[in-house]
């Protein structure tokens, strides 16, 4: 795991030593055992250093910042090339299926020196170009520079797990690990995206696609790559290398499903555990991290030192602490516990702030940070998290509403009728709000207004400031309308793509990297991916509406039953509420600041009516509140512009 970015001068001037400085400084969380730099330009050779000084000269530089994970070795040590000198790359995560690649290029003649998946990912791209992102197992953010064909090529991993940003003008063109790493460049300008602004107040949506909530950055989206041509100034070239096949289905009882799932899971998990350093896992106590759990138990024995990180939350109806007891006694594994408090929130959510670069959701998030904020204190340089699985096997309740919508477009009235009869004693479960989200995501747009007042989802609520949005160009998006006849699948989808896993996956890079610490994600891989998109709806979940009912059934006999048999969802959840009365003055004070007056797309006076009504308890809590917070703490910490 490690931090990366690039300089490219279209114009053949020299890159300003300050800022290369900078920018490789800012990295510096990601990859704080080693640093390199590359110069070039296409009138001399290469130059390699682990000095900035020496490469300033050059139109065209690439740097790496290492935290080394496989390979401690300098032979590990980045910008890295190949043999005959063509290729050169700067690479952040890994490559779990290295070892079997790297066997496949020795019979086609590659040898190798060193035991790193760096050199056996240049290798591949040297011997398969583009067709060896497919062949990948990992999470990766890499560029390569070809000084042959003079192009630079970027490409991210399938599902976005690592980060990759970048900015083009006609002077240049840069990119980066992380946002922050390009507000350092002086022909940024820090304009907010009002699109993405939207999106972010109306829904908590942020990280999809290609855009960010700055307008001069882009990321590139995942399962992507871009190339651009170091000859002549021009837009990146960018393609995509992979996607989701929702047409696919397997014809496979459930049996047969459950069988082939255990084996997937259990052997990308022991993928994971590739490290030459120690492992541990982030533990919440539900179904996917205590499958994580005991699953590197099962596979690894008794010579793995295991120890699992949990934060536990202070208010009883929110712990999961018998639940975190049951697998860290099963597990034989040493057990790590943390709390957070509303005073311990305050006085890092400034630092949170920094680190995340994008405004964020939820208190929950900070929980997370307390994680791995322990796990460096323990020593821990890898850890493995359940994420994804949520969003693959219909983990939140609302994918209830999307099974429901699934049936009733089939026309199976019967077992849509039972399935809402059924859920109605889950915890947290409101069968008319079940009922009128299904009905919405089968409703024509001219209709869904009226379903939006239904389920009080305004699409202008009043704290937003409609004439500012109106004014940049948007048009508020509404409910999409579903065509499949498999709605949960299609659901499944865009959170995977959209609306969900792209933000869950920023917020733990970055709480990760702040220290020092890779994360892995064990679900996301291709062919498990791929494997849970082609099955039944049915089998994800339950005609009793019962989620993850196949991935369940599969961990039976090596997840403990009581945690398997688990109705609630929680996850790292944190006590918003009280956290909202215990911080009522802070959060007073920020919602008077003067940056608070400041940013014309909030309605400020209806921010703070809605606030009052809510700490009263005269309007129901949800997290708008933490994201108007986020924002106006965002745009003072970013300095943070609405006028273009």
């Amino acid at each position: 795991m490690c931090g990366i970015g690039g300089i490219v001068r279209f114009n053949n001037s020299k890159i300003d030593l300050q800022i290369l400085t900078t920018l490789s400084d800012s990295l510096k969380l990601r990859g704080p055992d080693e640093l390199g730099f590359l110069g070039w330009s296409q009138q001399t050779s290469v130059h390699i250093s682990r000095s900035p000084e020496e490469v300033q000269n050059f139109p065209i530089c690439l740097f790496h910042r290492r935290l080394s994970i496989l390979d401690l070795s300098p032979a590990g040590w980045q910008p890295m090339g190949t043999p005959n000198g063509r290729y050169y790359i700067v690479f952040n995560g890994e490559i779990y299926n290295y070892l079997e690649l790297q066997t496949q290029l020795k019979v086609l003649g590659h040898q190798f020196h060193s035991h790193s998946d760096t050199e056996v990912l240049l290798a591949a791209y040297a011997q398969w170009g583009v067709q060896a992102f497919t062949k990948l197992v990992g999470m990766f953010a890499f560029a390569i520079l070809d000084t042959w064909e003079h192009t630079l090529l970027l490409a991210r991993d399938y599902f976005g797990i690592k980060p990759l940003y970048y900015t083009y003008s006609h002077n240049g063109f840069t990119f980066a690990s992380e946002i922050k790493t390009l507000l350092h460049l002086p022909e940024i300008k820090r304009h907010v995206n009002p699109q993405r602004l939207y999106d972010y107040l109306h829904s908590g949506l942020t990280d999809y696609g290609s855009e960010t909530l700055f307008a001069d950055i882009k990321q590139l989206p995942p399962s992507h790559f871009l190339r651009i041509s170091l000859d002549k100034p021009q837009q990146p070239q960018i393609e995509q290398y992979w996607q989701l096949d929702l047409n696919q289905h397997t014809d496979i009882t459930f049996p047969e499903a459950t069988e082939h799932l255990r084996h997937l899971f259990l052997e990308s998990v022991n993928l994971h555990l590739r490290s030459d350093v120690p492992v541990g896992a982030a533990l919440s106590g539900g179904i996917d991290s205590s499958a994580i759990v005991m699953a590197m138990r099962y596979l690894q024995g008794s010579q793995l030192e295991l120890h699992t990180f949990s934060y536990i939350a202070s208010d009883p109806s929110l712990s999961e602490e018998q639940w975190v007891d049951i697998v860290v006694k099963a597990a034989d594994a040493v057990g790590h516990k943390i709390q957070a408090s509303s005073e311990n929130l305050t006085s890092d959510l400034n630092r949170l702030i920094d680190l995340q670069d994008e405004p964020f959701g939820s208190t929950s998030i900070y929980a997370q940070y307390r994680v791995f904020q322990m796990a460096q204190g323990v020593g821990i340089k890898v850890m493995l998290d359940g994420q994804g699985a949520d969003e693959l096997l219909g983990g939140y309740r609302p994918y209830l509403a999307a099974r429901l919508a699934s049936l009733l477009r089939q026309g199976k009235w019967q077992s849509a009728s039972q399935l809402l009869q059924r859920t109605a004693n889950l915890p947290e479960i409101s069968q008319k709000k079940m009922l009128l989200r299904a009905v919405g995501l089968l409703l024509p747009p001219s209709l869904q207004p009226s379903m939006r007042q239904l389920v009080k989802k305004d699409v202008k609520p009043s704290w937003l400031n409609s004439n500012w949005f109106t004014q940049n160009g948007l048009i508020p998006q509404l409910y999409p309308q579903k065509h499949n006849l498999e709605i949960l699948r299609a659901e499944l989808a865009q959170a995977v793509a959209e609306t969900s896993l792209p933000m869950l996956l920023r917020y733990e890079d970055r709480n990760s990297m702040a220290h020092s610490i890779e994360s892995r994600v064990p679900f996301l891989t291709p062919n498990l991916v791929n494997f849970i998109f082609s099955l039944p709806e049915e089998f994800i979940i339950a005609s009793d509406g019962t989620s993850k009912a196949i991935f369940r059934e599969a961990m039976r006999g090596i997840v403990p039953d009581p945690i398997l048999d688990r109705k609630d969802k929680i996850g790292f959840a944190t006590p918003e509420q009280r956290w909202l009365q215990d911080l009522r003055p802070w959060l007073e004070a920020v919602l008077n600041s003067d940056t608070a007056n400041e940013i014309p797309a909030l309605n400020i006076q209806k921010v703070r009516e809605e606030f009052q009504s809510v700490v009263e308890g005269r309007s129901a809590f949800d997290f708008r509140v933490w994201r108007w917070i986020n924002l106006i703490r965002w745009t003072e910490r970013f300095n943070v512009t609405f006028e273009g």
